[in-house]
């Protein structure tokens, strides 16, 4: 067994992380703690003494970016609440100001229009909590001008290369169309309409800026695909880049050469193909230098001659690094988490199997180090979405739990994204049900390969993840020995009726994905953990943020209660200056101690702890 790394170590602040270079390259942007959270530093290029420009203390910032050489934008939201808001700050920390905070006002940023240096395009749903109107911005004296009413349908805006407001996407609740004008003078006109289980989504407009996007497509095929598509015809023109396996999931461009550069997707890693041979070369370059990592550009000058390098790996945060093209020249920067070692990590090792009706289910698997792999204790952690997926990389759970003795399994249960859309339709109507057989399919796979010992199987995860922890434990309750809910679901019916307000234009869809609460009452009764709670007899830790505006703090409280009525073993940890998961390092800290007890004293029995500790 590797030496027990202390906790604190894989969930304290990184060291330095988020660097991004300045427009012209001359200077880089961190984030680093201070006080205990993540605030922003600023430094010349090559110099290695930073100075703080900001000293917040009662929540870390949720992110910045260049504005321009001479401003800084970052995001901040109170306690949790996701209402995001917009401070902009000069690089020497003068002129701080607040640029859109109101209370219960959520800030979209549309367009971040590169090429002015005073004004953004963004999104405030002030007007109508429900919907966004979009406004421009001047981010140093804060004023704030409505450019565009949302007539109540639209969800999304999209500018073209000259930061025209020239795409809108409005929904009826389970239809999606794309509107589109040729100039900002002229009125939105339908070009296509679908149903929201298949899609064109626009991502950038063609380098003439005329009626022609880039953007991946599903329509009439499984796998999205990059398409070229007509806005005057509403029509595909060509598909330019499709993978057989995986959805098409993003596209890069040069905006200083105007060329399509990169088309990206999700298999076991990231994926990516090259249509530009300038950023294929550096690519290679790069890889070359760190043929071990990953690799990932995060920022670039606006010469395309400066970039910030970052590398991690399954075993690593990895290291930010400075390429100078001109110069050929590659140093490093700083290491993300210098104090946890490559060499005691475990291998995230990529996995299928196949579930009880037929399907494949790829996932990661991870195995403590230096003990043999024969009848481990187990943690189960299905991912959060749930129409998302578990991708390869460090993290930070899963490794402290391996470094505890634990065999952990990540699994892209039917409904995961990057697999297609039959695979993604196959989840619809299935929480509890086909999506939890997935999961404990997994299990089983575990079983029978000889790694899981059946009876120190724990389930733990966070969001989606907490209601399929909490429906493991209700709807298979001989599989687990305990388990664990973060921020989880619990009655089907209340967690619909409490959605934010910016997510109501989309109810209709979301009763085809769950249920309807009148036309499926039945199915979403008999699969409501909190209404079924009588099944559960394995101990369970649940923990919550007071502030989460998308699984409120009530979907815990009725858990809790209804177990508590009837004697079942259930530790309950809510922090009242945390939302949608715990963002302060000291919460993390309190959340991730007493999951390791908690799960310490029910998968490890007494007398067989010598390999754990």
């Amino acid at each position: 067994m590797t030496e027990r790394i202390p906790l604190r170590d894989f969930f304290r602040n990184p060291e330095r992380t988020g660097y991004t270079v300045s427009p012209d390259g001359s200077r880089y942007g961190f984030m680093a703690p201070y006080e205990s959270r993540m605030n922003i530093f600023i430094t010349e290029t090559g110099n290695s003494e930073a100075k703080r420009i900001t000293s917040v203390t009662d929540r870390d910032i949720a992110g910045f970016f260049w504005k321009g050489d001479h401003r800084i934008i970052y995001l901040r939201d109170s306690g949790g609440d996701e209402n995001f808001y917009l401070v902009g700050i000069d690089p020497d920390g003068g002129n701080e100001l607040t640029l859109t905070y109101e209370k219960d006002v959520k800030t979209q940023v549309i367009d971040d229009l590169k090429d002015d240096p005073e004004h953004m395009i963004i999104g405030l749903n002030k007007r109508n909590p429900q919907i966004f109107d979009a406004y421009r911005i001047n981010v140093v004296t804060g004023q704030t001008d409505l450019i565009a009413e949302n007539p109540g349908n639209y969800s999304g805006w999209m500018t073209d290369h000259d930061g025209k407001l020239r795409v809108a996407i409005s929904t009826d609740g389970v239809n999606q169309s794309i509107l589109y004008r040729k100039s900002e003078s002229e009125d939105f006109r339908i070009v296509l309409t679908t149903s929201f289980k298949e899609s064109f989504e626009p991502h950038f407009f063609d380098f003439d800026n005329g009626n022609v996007v880039f953007g991946t497509s599903n329509l009439g095929r499984d796998k999205s695909v990059l398409v070229r598509f007509d806005l005057e015809s509403g029509k595909e023109l060509d598909v330019l880049f499709s993978d057989d396996e995986n959805d098409i999931s993003g596209v890069g461009f040069s905006r200083l050469r105007k060329v399509l550069t990169t088309v990206f997707w999700s298999g076991e890693k990231l994926k990516k193909h090259f249509f530009d041979d300038q950023v294929k070369s550096i690519h290679s370059r790069l890889t070359s230098e760190f043929p071990d990592l990953e690799v990932r550009i995060s920022s670039m000058s606006d010469d395309e001659t400066k970039y910030i390098v970052r590398t991690f790996s399954d075993k690593t945060l990895g290291a930010y690094y400075f390429f100078d093209r001109v110069k050929d020249e590659i140093g490093i920067i700083t290491e993300v988490s210098p104090w946890l070692k490559q060499s005691e990590m475990a291998d995230q090792q990529p996995i299928t199997y196949t579930s009880r009706d037929g399907l494949t289910i790829h996932g990661y698997l991870t195995l403590p180090a230096g003990v043999e792999h024969k009848n481990l204790p187990v943690v189960v952690n299905p991912h959060g979405g749930p129409w998302a997926r578990d991708h390869w990389g460090f993290n930070p759970e899963i490794q402290f739990l391996a470094n505890r003795g634990f065999a952990v399994l990540q699994m892209n249960f039917r409904g995961s994204v990057s697999y297609g859309r039959a695979f993604w339709e196959a989840s619809f109507r299935q929480w509890g049900q086909k999506m939890q057989d997935d999961i404990t399919d997994g299990v089983r796979w575990m079983i029978d390969q000889g790694i899981a010992d059946p009876d120190r199987i724990a389930i733990y995860g966070a969001s989606y993840g907490g209601y399929a922890a909490l429906a493991g434990l209700t709807f298979t309750p001989d599989v687990y020995a305990c388990g664990v809910d973060y921020v989880g679901v619990s009655n089907l019916f209340t967690f619909m009726e409490t959605v934010p307000p910016y997510w109501t234009q989309y109810l209709e869809m979301l009763y085809e994905m769950v249920g309807h609460p009148e036309k499926d009452k039945e199915m979403l009764e008999q699969f409501s953990p909190s209404l079924q709670a009588e099944k559960i007899v394995a101990p369970l830790f649940i923990a919550q943020g007071a502030n989460d505006p998308r699984v409120k703090k009530s979907e815990s409280d009725q858990m809790v209660e209804a177990l508590r009525n009837r004697g079942v073993e259930v530790e309950y940890l809510v922090k009242d200056n945390e939302g949608h998961g715990f963002r302060n390092e000291e919460n993390r800290f309190e959340f991730y101690e007493k999951m390791e007890e908690f799960l310490e004293d029910h998968l490890i029995p007494l007398g067989d702890d010598k390999q754990l500790r």
